[in-house]
């Protein structure tokens, strides 16, 4: 595939991923709205965000594998499909539960991120590898920042269903184009695809996820709920004993002895809880009302958070150059401190909106500094044929450690509170409680730790460059010297 081919397979893949990310981000101002739709409870409308999730985390590794065997644009086109048909049944649920089906399915499209990385490591020469999973990796800022900002506008004048209705168009638009003008790739693996793996793993991990989604509502220790951990940890244990036995099997667990691949992964979980406490706090932070917050509403928060998915967007790309130029070890340090300082300054500066502009432009500055050396460590360090599956369960992985991240903010806001006091009638009378300063200082701090057992980690990445990896030829070069 000759260089503008590729220029343009990337620019599709990043499109497409600017749009999932945009829909479900587009969807969490819509959540009060739907609830009041339905006349369904909080704990309920949560699964129109969990469903598609859990079923995300599921389908990254299978889909990962399946594309490594049928091939990735084949799988893409399925993903994407499916994606497609389930926002237009979205937006015309008769139901909440017709919508929490419809976003179940739409989980399926979650594993295009893994497959477009897969794609572009296959098309692209390895100096400009980097560079490329930097412009994919930025999409996971963009999309949000134009979900948070042009969604709330159609939730607010048209509907929430309006929302899908625009976003199957669009899909839809950019489906037909990838249709025509996506390549597949020749780089196949021979082996056969173990469903009988892929049932226990998703069983496993959709079991686990439920349980963390659901526990701050069920309560941790409650007899359902220990017996869906029970079950997830009792799938993901005989996973890994029947994976030992195959000869054939969804993934070899090899592949996580190799050094980089074991590092991304670990690293992945952390920084992907650090990821998502940012998130949620800010959210919280924002909108609570002042002192105890901002008092800003919901499209003044989306506003107020453009300017750091358009800093991690612009970034990406330049973080892939330093990758390409350095190898990931530096980028991942540097990524670790600056996210570090960021959660600080979050701590003690965040008194106006400007401010916590500025906190979260250097903690997202962080994470798009590991985001990117991580991908591209099992992208170059994977044999070509499990590329697929290899970045398929760092996605799994990221994902476990984003669901951790909500679960942790809620558990500390929760446990830290103060009473919202008003003057009545000349009376001052308790309204409200809301999460204190403690609660989010807290959450911060939480946030510093998984940036400093990041850095840990990354001490231990093998680096490489890839003028060297050039000159070999071949990905396993990067496998032999990091197995150790």
């Amino acid at each position: 595939m000759d260089g503008k081919e590729a220029i343009r397979t990337l620019l599709i893949l990043a499109l497409m991923l600017v749009l999932i990310n945009y829909v479900e981000t587009m969807v969490v101002p819509a959540l009060p709205k739907i609830q009041d739709d339905f006349s369904t409870t909080a704990t309920t409308v949560g699964w129109v965000t969990s469903a598609y999730l859990i079923v995300g985390a599921v389908a990254s590794p299978l889909f990962g594998k399946l594309a490594d065997v049928y091939g990735k644009k084949r799988m893409y086109v399925m993903a994407v499909a499916f994606y497609i048909v389930a926002v237009g049944l979205a937006g015309f649920s008769p139901s909440i539960g017709f919508l929490i089906g419809a976003r179940a399915i739409q989980g399926l499209g979650y594993a295009v991120f893994p497959i477009a990385i897969a794609i572009i490591t296959d098309i692209f020469p390895r100096e400009r590898i980097a560079f490329a999973q930097g412009i994919l990796s930025g999409t996971l800022a963009i999309g949000p920042a134009l979900g948070l900002l042009i969604g709330s506008y159609i939730v607010q004048d048209l509907g929430w269903q309006y929302a899908f209705h625009t976003a199957f168009i669009l899909s839809l638009i950019v489906f037909f184009i990838s249709l025509k003008y996506l390549k597949e790739t020749d780089i196949k693996s021979r082996e056969s695809v173990d469903y009988v793996g892929a049932a226990l793993l998703g069983g496993g991990v959709a079991s686990v996820l439920v349980y963390m989604t659901q526990g701050p509502n069920s309560g941790w220790a409650s007899a359902p709920q220990l017996a869906l951990l029970l079950l997830g940890l009792s799938l993901v244990t005989a996973f890994v004993f029947v994976e030992r036995r195959k000869a054939e099997p969804l993934i070899k667990l090899d592949l996580f002895r190799i050094r980089n691949v074991m590092v991304s992964n670990l690293a992945g979980l952390i920084s992907g809880i650090g990821m998502f406490l940012i998130f949620i706090a800010i959210t919280y932070y924002a909108q609570l009302p002042a002192p105890y917050g901002l008092g800003l509403s919901i499209i003044q928060t989306g506003l107020l958070m453009s300017p750091v998915a358009l800093t991690m967007a612009l970034v990406g790309p330049f973080v892939g150059r330093i990758v390409a130029k350095s190898g990931p070890k530096p980028v991942l340090m540097a990524g670790s401190l600056i996210g570090a300082l960021g959660f600080y300054l979050m701590m003690v500066n965040r008194g106006s909106s400007l401010a916590l502009v500025e906190d979260t432009v250097v903690a997202s500055l962080g994470l798009i500094f590991i985001i990117v050396p991580l991908v591209n460590m099992v992208a170059v360090s994977v044999p070509e044929d499990a590329r697929g599956i290899g970045i398929g369960m760092n996605t799994l992985i990221r994902t476990l450690g984003s669901s951790t991240g909500p679960v942790i903010s809620t558990v500390i806001m929760d446990s830290y509170e103060t009473v919202y006091f008003t003057l009545f009638n000349g009376n001052i009378i308790p309204i409200a409680v809301l999460p204190s300063s403690t609660a989010f200082n807290y959450i911060f701090m939480t946030g510093m730790i998984m940036m400093g057992l990041t850095f840990l980690v990354a001490l231990w990445t093998k680096n490489y460059k890839v003028s060297a990896l050039a000159g070999a030829g071949e990905a396993e070069t990067v496998t032999a010297s990091s197995a150790a």
